[in-house]
């Protein structure tokens, strides 16, 4: 079922507003792309929380100021669905640990303490039904 502004799952009831639109929009296209609705919901709220934690004022701004979502919205079938069951690394790179879903394109955060890296990899790969692979700072897979 696609949702929309007024119509939306209970778990996005607690979402700030922008956020709350943000997950709707990621939720309806994993619901097209095949996704089941209880797999979709978890990730698009993830998704909508990381997105907003990284755009900026001006992106905030903007796509809250954006058309609402509509039940009817089509969506691009590439719309990054291709990382979803990628497995999530922890690695060290330039003296920093990343954490990094398999071939993203760059890293979702970097940590100073390899078990802060280790912590978020695994609620992100929670979300998504995938594994945590982690690599010593000399890139020897660690697992």
């Amino acid at each position: 079922m696609p949702w929309n502004l007024d119509d939306y799952p209970a778990s996005f009831k607690n979402l700030d507003q922008v956020v709350r639109k943000k997950a709707i929009d990621i939720a309806n296209a994993l619901v097209d792309e095949g996704y089941e609705e209880d797999r979709a919901i978890p990730i698009a709220t993830s998704q909508a929380k990381e997105w907003a934690d990284n755009a900026s004022d001006e992106e905030l701004s903007s796509y809250k100021h954006a058309d609402r979502p509509r039940k009817n919205d089509e969506h691009d079938s590439e719309a990054r669905t291709d990382l979803l069951d990628n497995d999530v690394l922890v690695y060290f790179e330039e003296d920093q640990w990343k954490v990094r879903t398999k071939n993203a394109k760059q890293a979702d955060r970097t940590f100073e303490k390899k078990n802060d890296a280790v912590d978020r990899a695994k609620e992100i790969a929670e979300n998504k039904g995938s594994s945590v692979i982690r690599f010593t700072k000399d890139g020897e897979r660690q697992d």
